[in-house]
């Protein structure tokens, strides 16, 4: 994948008005942005943030990065000053389906192999935060453990960002006493490691330090939770993320400027870039372009009843991809649209709880028939909301100029006081669950497992029945079962487990069978990538 016409960084960062001196380069192409490039917490945002989200998509994905991109670029042509706001891809999902998560075509982020792999360090030091506060666990209780924490309650995993099945549970401390105590423990994916989640929700290096020291790793043998603060590892967990907390500032295939920066999975963490990319972006630009992971019921959702009311941002107007491609998926035997067409109202259904004004974007593949964009077309005419075909990867910002004026235009209607979350905070854990399950998955029950019901009821006993919940599903339906297509109706959710996340804020309530560590496929993308004699990297896409 060649870097296309790359301008240097300091030319990107002088666009939206950014000094040499809050500038650190990484190289040519990309830099960190200082912090003092952070308006003040009380100062309203200049610009207007649409959020990107989808239909349910299939395993490939319907095109959300790459129409955020797009539609960055095309605003920008019709002469507003815009920017992207984009999550870090994971290695796991790069070597396993995805094989990149940088867009494409003419609508990609530069560049793409550095985002895709390393990428400034972030997620290494992410992963490097995170399992050195389950070293300090591990270390403490070898050494006469004056916490007096119960192994057995230990909820702190490890980490890895990489697809690997293997390590979903684990025991560690074998092989004698100088090795530790013996206990059960499991690794995750980085991406839904809960110092990602921070680093995503955190406004300040303070606040940061705060959430870090919240981090609930277990309990001691009275039953009172234990801390990281009480481990004394936050201090070190800043210094591992002293350069994490700075967003990184890259550019477009059209040099529009993109903040990529931070890297929760939509499935199984909240799903969007940090919280500090979007508060620099909206103080530098009209229009924040902000990409929330995998369909409505999941990123949108996430970002509208846990980012939202956390940060105080609140979108202008939703933009909901599709392609004819993935509402055919929902019929699989004979391959139309009908099925379908019941997935995308129902996720049109679901952003309007939310008082937002909607555009619908028909990612448009060269297979498709006219006469199926026209059937979508009518029926997104039918539900009474917008419609745009994106063309993005084709044509760059130039197919996404129709995309960009109804963009604008429905923005322009917002009534910003009227967006609230679909739950209010005081109500309990349980009904928070109920609420999204029946408003948003469309399910008529929630069947509460055993493991889930207990851990739910100790949540609430310790006082955090107000957190937001995160419900951890299936990306690939409406449902809990992925098998479930369309807009399944009566049909119960199934809660099997339940962690808190009490550093980043919310309760994470696993659905049905939904693992935190993914596995990699059969024939995963790493097979097909390689490294020329020069070090041009093939098979990335």
């Amino acid at each position: 994948m060649a870097n296309l016409d790359l301008q240097p960084i300091g030319a990107i960062a002088r666009k939206i008005g950014i000094p040499d001196a809050d500038l650190e380069s990484y190289g040519r192409y990309t830099a960190k942005i200082s912090l003092a490039r952070l308006p003040s917490p009380n100062s309203p945002p200049k610009g207007k943030l649409i959020l990107v989200t989808g239909i349910t998509p299939t395993s490939a994905g319907e095109g959300k990065t790459v129409t955020s991109i797009g539609l960055a670029q095309g605003l920008e042509k019709l002469g507003k000053k815009s920017i992207a706001t984009l999550r870090e891809p994971s290695l796991g999902p790069v070597f396993g389906v995805k094989g990149g998560a940088t867009g494409g075509g003419k609508s990609q982020v530069l560049p793409a192999e550095k985002i895709n792999l390393h990428f400034n360090g972030d997620k290494h030091a992410v992963g490097a935060a995170h399992n050195l506060l389950a070293a300090m666990i591990d270390a403490h209780i070898f050494h006469g453990n004056e916490l007096r924490i119960d192994p057995a309650t230990i909820s702190w995993p490890r980490v890895v960002d990489m697809n690997d099945r293997a390590l979903r549970q684990i025991q560690t401390g074998l092989g004698g006493k100088a090795n530790g105590v013996p206990r059960d423990a499991r690794f995750v994916i980085t991406a839904a490691s809960e110092v990602m989640a921070i680093l995503a929700l955190t406004e300040s290096r303070a606040d940061g330090a705060r959430r870090l020291g919240e981090i609930t790793i277990g309990f001691n043998t009275d039953g009172t939770p234990v801390h990281a603060k009480d481990l004394q590892a936050v201090g070190a967990m800043m210094v591992v993320l002293n350069d994490a907390l700075r967003p990184n500032l890259v550019q477009t295939t059209e040099h529009t400027p993109a903040l990529i920066h931070a890297g929760p999975f939509g499935n199984i963490a909240h799903g969007t870039c940090s919280v500090i990319a979007q508060r620099m972006g909206l103080d530098l630009s009209e229009y924040v372009v902000n990409e929330a992971g995998f369909g409505a019921d999941l990123g949108a959702e996430k970002y509208l009843d846990i980012v939202m009311p956390c940060a105080g941002i609140k979108p202008s107007a939703a933009v909901l991809v599709g392609t004819v491609r993935a509402l055919k998926r929902h019929d699989a035997e004979s391959a139309n649209l009908t099925s379908g067409l019941d997935n995308l109202a129902k996720h049109v259904e679901n952003l309007r709880k939310y008082r937002l004004p909607i555009v619908v974007a028909l990612n448009r593949f060269p297979d498709d028939r006219a006469e199926e964009l026209r059937t979508v077309k009518t029926f997104c005419s039918g539900l009474g909301v917008e419609v745009a075909l994106s063309e993005v990867f084709a044509k760059g910002g130039d197919g996404a100029l129709e995309l960009g004026e109804k963009v604008i235009d429905a923005a322009s209607t917002v009534n910003l006081n009227a967006i609230r979350p679909l739950y209010d905070s005081a109500i309990g854990i349980e009904a928070k669950i109920s609420l999204i399950a029946k408003e948003i998955y469309g399910a008529n029950a929630v069947e509460l497992r055993e493991r889930a019901k207990e851990k739910i009821d100790k949540f609430t006993a310790l006082g955090f029945s107000k957190l937001p919940v995160c419900i951890a599903k299936t990306q690939n339906s409406l449902s809990d079962d992925p098998k479930k297509l369309g807009a399944p109706k009566d049909w119960t959710l199934t809660i099997s487990d339940a962690h808190l996340a009490s550093g980043a804020g919310f309760i994470v309530a696993v659905a049905g069978n939904m693992l935190l560590m993914p596995g990699l496929p059969k024939l995963p993308q790493a097979i097909k990538m390689n490294v020329t004699d020069d070090g041009t990297i093939s098979g990335m896409r």
